[in-house]
């Protein structure tokens, strides 16, 4: 189980376990969302098992799926609401952390400095210099 943190409000990684969802509780995790769409992941792995898991242990949860290059503005939206109003900090995965890193930086459009968000990215590992002219509005 990776932990990537961006920030003090996002950390991102690569496809969890349902086990795996109560040790994110445990570090503090308030907040879980889902970028994997369920086409992608094994059996076991579906966002509804995932939602259980993360109930259960005490977590918010939200299904966002990404699709490879596809970040509609709708989802973008919903990123920035989740991680202005529903409590945090939040962990977001996917298949490796880039989709959700490029979800949050996308979100953080016009609210961040473009420099910081790449900065912020680069931290965690992620290289979100492609998108500065997204990011910079």
């Amino acid at each position: 189980m990776d932990f990537n943190k961006i920030n003090d409000q996002l950390t991102v990684s690569s496809q969890i376990t349902p086990e795996e969802v109560a040790i994110l509780k445990e570090k503090g995790f308030k907040t879980l969302i889902c970028n994997r769409p369920d086409m992608e992941v094994d059996p076991g792995f579906e966002s509804e098992i995932m939602e259980k898991a993360a109930l259960e242990a005490g977590l918010n949860f939200a299904y966002l799926p990404i699709f490879p290059g596809q970040f509609p503005e709708e989802l973008i939206e919903e990123t920035a609401r989740i991680l202005s109003e529903e409590a945090g900090p939040v962990y977001a995965y996917c298949r490796s952390g880039t989709r959700s890193t490029t979800a949050w930086a996308l979100a953080q459009s016009g609210r961040m400095d473009p420099e910081e968000i790449i900065s912020q990215a680069a931290g965690a590992g992620y290289d979100m210099r492609g998108l500065r002219p997204y990011l910079a509005g």
